[in-house]
């Protein structure tokens, strides 16, 4: 049962109470402001200075991007100190103040204050509702007023805390809130999870906090743009603080200094310095009531809380919130669930389900590699609440059915064509099951994968995070099952009882959302795309992982060997070209070397270090050798590790084959990935990748492997979509496509184009897919961003239907809030401004490249798992000697008797070429080799060509 929350009503937290004028003095209050009331009980508060945070966090936290495609780096790192603030200081009371505007009452004292800040980035101030809403949902204060910052605000809070004996911390880094600190309130370093007091403030400026104002309206503030008397810095402020005791008593006895500099600065500036002091001084009387009974930790709105972390992808999140200990626990649910480990009592079992129309099934094993792992027991459910759990091997002494028999038993329920098989990835449970000779069979229904098409930006589908958002149900994990590091435990050597409980349950869970998934795939409008296209791609990828590729081990000792000399020699030239010895691996050391010791430009800051990230690496090369070496030696240290090394390890024993992991539910666009090992990201680009490539080998020797590669299949899709003229003119009369492009813009005839047009071209080409700038187009190709304007602008001139689909996808996406492909994936995106108040198109956001990118790359990606069905099915139906191993991106990898070659060549081209039919002819490339490195093209001509 769903999780019982209190859902009262939500109040104003804060009475706005009047209009403050600008020159109030700060001890003046409304007439009917309300003091706070009398109470018994002292507690600690914790009040937020939410912008100046949010700030942090937004640089600090790489990007991130919701399921929707909308930025959420400042959303996941500011709920994240939140929920930090709630579990390790367990606060009585917390408050989020917020500035409600650039303008307040300092800008009228001054109009420059502030006036060097830059403004926010758009994808921060998207954020900043969505974090409001997230506070609204934990019942977290969200506290504004109109003319006041949110450090009048702390500082409001804070006197009234103070006067009433309670703690305070403000969680802040602004210095102006120094002014603050008494004995009950303090602050709070949330990065360093360090309190900021008085000693610490006598160790640092060597003041009180009674003349911080004075202090910072001596020495000014960059930041806010306070000017402060010229020539004072924090050495000389301290000083007069501790001789005259305060501003006022500087300005009073300025006569006094010795240094005749110093008088005539001081003496020229003091309306100035009276100006700063006002303009740092915070208001501690601005007018609002606290309302400390909503302000109280608790009565958080859980059922929306989680349906946030859901909508932005925070797995993690949702947990935390749902343990947090003012949330009360789930209900149990009331189930069912046995253990069968008598042969007699499982054929009883399995007469009774033999009649059923669809059970859900799911297997335990000893491992997460289907490949390697051994089966330890079968676990079926067929209603809800109920399910079974079969073991076939166990702890010594407990019960168990010998697996032989176990199998031969049920093995006319799993094989029955006419029952429906429901599962949690199936594709596994479908290789385990093969291994000991059952061939899953009947129709199938996977929930992973119908939550994936239902919402394939979502990060996670796995069946506890299901659970959780359908049912708000907290399903046993596994590591409570088998421990963890050194204390974990194989499944079969987990007590039986215990399996029992979490074999049942990932049988019945899948059993209970069959028919809310198969209704919503229904509403949406998927049913096709699941049934003809998703579900009958896990058999073809569980026999593609099933069956593997064959690894030449000494192929990749080999290289090894070869990387780590190459490895050897390029550290001691790095070490030659920095003057010392140092961890070239280490970030902050090369750091020192590259910023400190060769004094070569900061590019790119990160919230507490100075980046040495690839892209920085590049532009560093141009000044100095030593980047362009360290970029060399990590991609060495990568192919050696991630690849020769890594490889040689993932090789089963049983097969001399890797069996890699298709998986259909990680990329937002449909496309498949690939892990243990990762076979997408092998650098094709470079020697060194493609000598890896020599590694990957047909089995038996005396077979082939054949590579089956869409040509230029995104362009194509994005000729089809727009229906130009010019660019189906030039597919369909099989001209190079980007030197046809090349020479209608520069307009010259295409046997004129030169290599440096062809290249701008091909970035244009595929930039326009990704949403490239002209300054990303200068710098890929080494021209100025004006001559890259001027290319994108000739571009989109030449081939107007590229803007028009281009406008019609962001209208799409600004009206329904997603996008869809070829064959009606869709993709839910948010942030996509209004394409009719755009006035060009030539700079979008990443949700607008992000919904362009998903149609083009999306349709790609069903065309291939389509393409993939078909060979599948046609190989199986023609019985030719011929196995599918490998898809990567665009390309197919087979393994095939060469006597076949005609027979299995005809077939691929004829048909990835015929899987869909679009306005431009669809070109495939074939080659095939003794490995997947010397591959040869070879020419198959498809049906009708």
């Amino acid at each position: 049962m769903a999780k019982q929350v209190s859902r009262q009503k939500t109040l104003p937290l804060f009475d706005e109470i009047g209009a403050r004028k600008p020159n109030a003095q700060p001890e003046t209050v409304p007439s009917n402001a309300k003091r706070p009331a009398p109470h018994a009980e002292k507690g600690v508060a914790y009040v937020i200075d939410s912008h100046a945070l949010i700030y942090q966090v937004f640089f600090a936290v790489g990007p991130m991007n919701s399921p929707a495609g909308q930025p959420v780096n400042a959303v996941f790192g500011f709920l994240r100190d939140i929920l930090d603030i709630i579990e390790k200081r367990q606060p009585t009371w917390l408050i989020c103040t917020f500035d409600r505007s650039e303008v307040t009452f300092r800008n009228e004292m001054f109009d420059d204050y502030k006036a060097n800040r830059d403004p926010m980035p758009d994808d921060l101030r998207c954020q900043i509702p969505v974090i409001q809403e997230m506070l609204h949902a934990l019942n977290i204060p969200v506290m504004d007023i109109a003319n006041f910052e949110a450090d009048d605000i702390m500082a409001t809070i804070a006197r009234e805390l103070n006067e009433r004996g309670d703690k305070c911390f403000l969680v802040t880094s602004d210095k102006d809130c120094r002014q603050l600190i008494t004995e009950n309130v303090k602050l709070y370093n949330i990065r360093k999870n360090q309190v900021y007091d008085e000693v610490a403030l006598l160790n640092d400026w060597g003041i009180r906090p009674d003349q911080v104002v004075d202090f910072q309206a001596m020495v000014g503030d960059s930041v806010d743009n306070v000017p402060g008397i010229p020539s004072i810095g924090p050495k000389t402020a301290q000083k007069f603080l501790e001789e005259f005791g305060s501003l006022d008593g500087l300005l009073a006895n300025v006569d006094k200094l010795k240094s005749e500099k110093q008088r005539a600065t001081i003496t020229n500036n003091m309306e100035l310095a009276r100006l700063s002091r006002d303009l740092v001084r915070l208001d501690d009387r601005v007018p609002i009531e606290t309302n400390w009974d909503k302000a109280r930790i608790g009565d958080i709105d859980l059922d929306r809380s989680l349906e946030m972390c859901n909508q932005l992808g925070f797995r993690t999140f949702a947990q935390r919130i749902s343990d947090l200990p003012v949330v009360r626990g789930p209900e149990k649910w009331k189930t069912n669930y046995f253990m069968v480990a008598e042969p007699a009592e499982l054929r009883k079992l399995v007469d009774k389900l033999i009649h059923l129309p669809c059970i859900s099934v799911d297997t335990e094993t000893t491992g997460t590699n289907p490949r390697a792992a051994d089966l330890v027991g079968f676990s079926i459910s067929w209603e809800t609440g109920t399910a079974c759990y079969v073991p076939v091997s166990s702890p010594a002494g407990q019960p168990f059915i010998d697996i032989k028999e176990a199998v031969a038993i049920i093995r006319p329920l799993l094989e029955n064509p006419a029952i429906k098989k429901i599962g949690q990835n199936l594709k596994y449970d479908m290789s385990v099951l093969r291994k000991v000779g059952i061939e899953l069979a009947g129709p199938l229904f996977d929930t992973m994968v119908a939550d994936y098409l239902l919402d394939s930006g979502q990060r996670n589908h796995g069946i506890d995070d299901l659970a959780r958002r359908y049912f708000n149900h907290q399903n046993t994990s596994i590591s409570e099952l088998i421990g963890t590091g050194k204390n974990q435990r194989l499944m079969n050597e987990v007590h039986v009882d215990l399996v029992t409980n979490y074999a049942a349950e990932d049988a019945d869970i899948p059993f209970r959302l069959y028919p809310i998934l198969s209704q919503r795939l229904t509403e949406a409008g998927l049913e096709r795309l699941y049934y003809d296209v998703e579900m009958p791609l896990v058999n073809v990828l569980a026999d593609m992982e099933y069956t593997g590729i064959r690894v030449d081990i000494n192929v990749l000792k080999r290289l090894s060997k070869t990387f780590a000399v190459q490895i050897d020699a390029l550290q001691l030239q790095i070490y030659e070209l920095a003057g010392e010895r140092f961890n070239i691996d280490s970030p902050q050391q090369l750091a020192t070397i590259l910023f400190d010791r060769l004094k070569l430009p900061v590019v790119k800051k990160t919230a507490t270090a100075r980046s040495t990230a690839v892209d920085v690496l590049e532009e560093l090369a141009e000044h100095h050798e030593l980047p362009r070496q360290i970029i060399e030696y990590r991609q060495f240290a990568k192919l050696k590790s991630t690849y020769t090394d890594a490889l040689v390890r993932l090789v089963n024993n049983e097969t001399q084959r890797v069996h890699t992991s298709f998986m259909q539910d990680v990329a937002s666009t449909g496309r498949l990935s690939s892990k243990d090992p990762n076979l997408q990201n092998i650098p094709i680009r470079t020697a060194t990748g493609r000598e890896i490539r020599e590694a990957f080998v047909p089995d038996p020797p005396e077979w082939q492997l054949m590579s089956a590669d869409y040509s230029q299949i995104e362009l194509r899709m994005l000729a089809h979509f727009t229906n130009d003229e010019a660019l189906i003119s030039a597919f369909r009369s099989g001209l190079d496509i980007h030197a046809s492009v090349a020479a209608e813009i520069n307009g010259v005839p295409i046997e004129k184009v030169t290599s440096e047009m062809r290249r701008a071209a091909k970035s244009v080409n595929f930039g326009i897919i990704y949403g490239q700038t002209p300054f990303g187009l200068a710098r890929a190709i080494g021209i100025s961003k004006e001559e890259a304007n001027d290319f994108i602008e000739a571009y989109f001139a030449r081939y107007p239907a590229v803007e028009v689909f281009t406008r019609s996808v962001l209208t799409t996406a600004f009206q329904q809030g997603s996008v869809s492909t070829i064959f009606g994936r869709q993709r839910r995106i948010e942030g996509v401004r209004d394409p009719e108040k755009l006035n060009s198109l030539r700079f979008l956001n990443f949700s607008e490249r992000t919904a362009v990118n998903s149609v083009i790359q999306g349709s790609a990606a069903d065309l291939i798992k389509l393409a993939m069905i078909n060979v599948h099915k046609r190989i199986r139906k023609e019985a030719v000697r011929a196995r599918l191993l490998l898809q990567i991106h665009d390309e197919l990898v087979l393994e095939f008797d060469p006597r076949e070659l005609d027979a299995v060549g005809r077939l691929v081209r004829e048909e990835m070429s015929n899987a869909v039919e679009l306005r431009v002819p669809i070109q495939v490339d074939v080659e095939i080799g003794p490995n997947w490195s010397e591959t040869h093209p070879i020419d198959f001509p498809a049906s009708g060509d």
